[in-house]
């Protein structure tokens, strides 16, 4: 490992990057060149980047730059400074794993319980496919590979810490009861929106960064509204900023964005 990386020994980085354009700097030539470099670079060092025009005024250009080497996203953001481009906000996060999950042993043990009366080796064969899932659904959380769609959305929220909506005094089992329904709704939008949901504690103002990607406007927002009634968000969540962006090719994004 190079003696100048930061390598999470679990999970990646995760960087959200917020520009305005400055207009009288994009007005000289290489401004759009050295950003496309930029994201180049970071590729081809094995880092993900998305790039996207924010629709509204609270950023005029988006980036999403992720992969195992924080110190690499701290250089691509340093590169991204000779661009004629003003930072409005970012937000460092990590990929993780829910703690919420089924161990082994839980299965096996649910298996067990049936209600078929499942045969021991009725049992080893749901324990097989159940790994297999297990081990897609820690790869896709861990080292997510996020695909081209249309839309991006991005919020940073936490939980609440007040009296009668404390979550963290809530007991393990009660709030792991509470998720399983919150993660019930999400997975009714499979296919229709990506969910990657990636801890800041330690790393920025608020607990948890949610980036959401779909092709459709309506399928955002019906998903965010459907868990407003959830248990967990109606009692337990405070939402930051939304910001929704255009993802598109890095070249086609600078030019929506106004950068070319």
């Amino acid at each position: 490992m190079d003696s100048g990386s930061v390598i999470p020994s679990e999970g990646w980085g995760v960087l959200h990057l917020f520009y305005k354009i400055d207009r009288e700097r994009a007005a000289e030539p290489g401004g759009a060149k050295r950003v496309l470099e930029a994201v180049e670079g970071l590729q081809a060092d094995g880092h993900q980047a998305l790039v996207f025009p924010v629709v509204g005024h609270k950023a005029d250009l988006g980036i999403m730059a992720l992969g195992p080497d924080l110190a690499r996203l701290q250089a691509f953001e340093a590169e991204l400074a000779a661009a004629p481009l003003v930072p409005t906000w970012s937000y460092l996060s990590l990929t993780e794993l829910s703690e919420y999950m089924s161990t082994e042993e839980e299965e096996r043990a649910r298996l067990a319980g049936h209600a078929e009366g499942l045969t021991a080796e009725a049992i080893e064969e749901r324990l097989e496919a159940w790994r297999a899932r297990t081990a897609k659904y820690r790869e896709d959380k861990l080292h997510p590979r996020l695909p081209m769609k249309r839309l991006i959305c991005f919020y940073p929220m936490s939980k609440r810490r007040e009296e009668g909506a404390n979550w963290y005094a809530l007991p393990f089992d009660e709030r792991r009861r509470l998720m399983g329904g919150h993660a019930r709704v999400g997975m009714k939008y499979a296919g229709r929106v990506l969910q990657l949901v990636t801890s800041s504690f330690a790393f920025d103002d608020w607990e948890w960064g949610v980036t959401l990607l779909a092709d459709d406007p309506v399928a955002l927002r019906e998903i965010l509204y459907e868990m407003r009634f959830d248990e967990v968000s109606h009692h337990y969540a405070e939402f930051g900023p939304f910001l929704i962006g255009l993802l598109l090719e890095p070249a086609e994004a600078l030019r929506r964005a106004g950068l070319t």
